[in-house]
């Protein structure tokens, strides 16, 4: 079975906790609507593909793994669309979760999606309660202060903020928990997988900024939604042209982070995909474009 079909048998899992007659029934479709359908699910294949590199001899502690990294992402975007931060009509090309049901359900689906990660990895964990610890705290990390995805979304509401910090918390905390957590769910120890993580997460926040400004439709979300709402941007500070060389960086850097390991030339394929899906060498080259017409009128 591939990691893509492993992940997505697995996210329907911990709903079985939650979808029963005890619960209220438009709680459990918000929940839902949250986390199906998904997007690229890159931070479970991600952890994932690691754990596999790690030799994965606890399959059903790193999918449990890579479903919590899941469920705390989707929860992330259930609260960043709400009208207290981007009021998005849409994400992934449907409502989103506070326009199909209402503010409070929003609020109270995307805490429910944090409780149900934790569900999750502790349920799998019992059979391994050494690495049960370690992969929480990892977790943890990845969404809670100081430097994790809630911080990166406090930062928003700072006078001032240094931009690789608040991309660091905001996107790369949890791309880091996700290749972390595969290398403590397979026993390995998860600092050699750390600069992936941190590399990826800076990358794929740039692109989101990139396309932003580019009003990148696929997105199944409003763009420009920095600007408006006067967001930290490496497209604003940086200029298109620069962002996309920033990118690049990141990619190659993130590439070359690989540790040494049976499966390293397939997780090196899966970044040069994720950086073709995130920012396809169409766009970047109608960017330089733009950027070259740009410089010549600027001397004319």
């Amino acid at each position: 079975m591939s990691i893509q079909a492993r992940i997505e048998q697995a996210m329907a899992q911990p709903f079985a906790r939650v979808d029963t007659d005890a619960a209220p029934p438009r709680l459990v479709a918000a929940l839902r609507h949250a986390v199906f359908p998904g997007g690229a699910r890159i931070r479970p294949q991600l952890c994932l593909a690691v754990a596999q590199a790690c030799g994965d001899d606890a399959p059903e502690l790193s999918v449990a793994a890579a479903v919590a990294i899941e469920l705390m992402h989707c929860a992330s975007l259930v609260h960043d669309d709400m009208p207290c931060f981007d009021d998005a009509d849409t994400r992934r090309g449907l409502p989103s979760v506070h326009r199909l049901y209402g503010e409070p359900l929003a609020l109270l689906a995307g805490d429910g999606l944090i409780v149900l990660a934790f569900q999750t990895l502790a349920a799998a964990g019992v059979r391994r309660p050494d690495r049960l610890a370690p992969l929480i705290m990892t977790l943890a990390e990845g969404v809670g202060a100081p430097d994790g995805i809630v911080a990166g979304q406090a930062w928003e509401c700072e006078p001032r903020v240094q931009l690789g910090q608040y991309q660091r918390a905001k996107t790369g905390a949890l791309f880091v928990a996700a290749t972390c957590a595969g290398a403590q769910a397979a026993g390995a120890d998860p600092r050699p997988w750390r600069d992936l993580g941190e590399y990826l997460g800076e990358a794929y926040q740039v692109a989101d900024d990139i396309r932003d400004v580019m009003g990148a439709h696929e997105l199944g979300k409003p763009t420009g939604q920095d600007a408006q709402h006067a967001r930290p941007s490496s497209a604003a500070d940086l200029g298109l042209q620069a962002a996309v060389e920033h990118f690049r960086l990141l990619i190659a850097s993130a590439v070359g982070s690989v540790p040494a390991c049976p499966s390293q030339g397939l997780l090196r394929q899966l970044v040069m995909a994720e950086s073709e899906r995130l920012l396809p060498d169409s766009a970047c080259e109608q960017i330089h474009r733009r950027s070259a017409v740009a410089s010549r009128q600027a001397m004319a």
